[in-house]
């Protein structure tokens, strides 16, 4: 019988901050959820058997980041491109990035695989530098620079000693004089060069999937500020009594 002798009190500066926190929220809530279909048809776009076609363009790209592509074409292993990274086991070493030339003459640029530092001169893996026409089964990738709040402490590219960091295509394009270059590359598949190295598939197709869990954590802050919004204004007659 307490709580009927309750009644709600409105006050206006816990008001004025509750309700713009609770749209606030449940706006970010919504975001998650667009983000959670967005990811998911990501995923399964990557995953999916049907190969996209190369698009034209760096906009046209975009929505095909991540989605399985075929190009066909011929290396030009001698402007080849190292890239700073880790197989999937750890260890160091590089990603080897080379223009495919297609048959229209523009370059497509590739990410082979992983070579360990020992492989990184071409000549310690001469089978692998394949020549003559070829066909590369991947995934399209659309170049981004680092971004967020520790970006300043990525290490930059360095394309004078033609070391990379992360992948820049018209700053790679330009260090190896290529003309033509499409704006966005490729990371080969898993499937075996000549002589095991590069090793391809160094694809993370299993992309992080969190956005549910965003998505019910704002929620539940929103359900949490309105309930201890009114849970305030509720008070006895005796604690309002003049």
């Amino acid at each position: 019988m307490g709580f009927l002798r309750e009644r709600f009190r409105f006050t206006l500066w816990p008001t004025l901050f509750t309700i713009p926190a609770v749209l606030f929220m449940l706006a970010l809530g919504n975001w998650q959820v667009e983000r959670l279909a967005w990811k998911t048809a990501l995923i399964d776009a990557g995953t999916a058997a049907m190969a996209a076609p190369l698009p034209e363009t760096l906009a046209a790209a975009g929505p095909l980041d991540f989605h399985h592509v075929k190009a066909a074409g011929s290396f030009d292993h001698s402007k080849e491109l190292y890239i700073i990274g880790y197989d999937k086991r750890g260890i160091e070493g590089f990603q080897i990035v080379t223009p495919l030339i297609l048959a229209d003459g523009r370059a497509l640029l590739v990410n082979r695989g992983f070579v360990p530092d020992s492989r990184k001169d071409p000549a310690t893996r001469a089978e692998g530098e394949v020549a003559g026409p070829v066909e590369v089964d991947g995934v399209l990738r659309v170049p981004k620079e680092p971004t967020g709040l520790f970006s300043s402490m990525v290490p930059r590219n360095q394309p004078g000693d033609n070391i990379w960091v992360y992948v820049d295509v018209p700053a790679m394009a330009a260090t190896v004089k290529l003309d033509k270059a499409l704006p966005f590359y490729i990371e080969a598949d898993a499937t075996p060069n000549p002589g095991g190295f590069p090793i391809g598939g160094q694809t993370r197709i299993t992309l992080p999937n969190d956005h549910l869990q965003y998505a019910i954590t704002w929620y539940l802050l929103a359900l949490i500020f309105t309930v201890g919004y009114f849970v305030y204004h509720y008070k006895k007659p005796e604690e309002t009594a003049p």
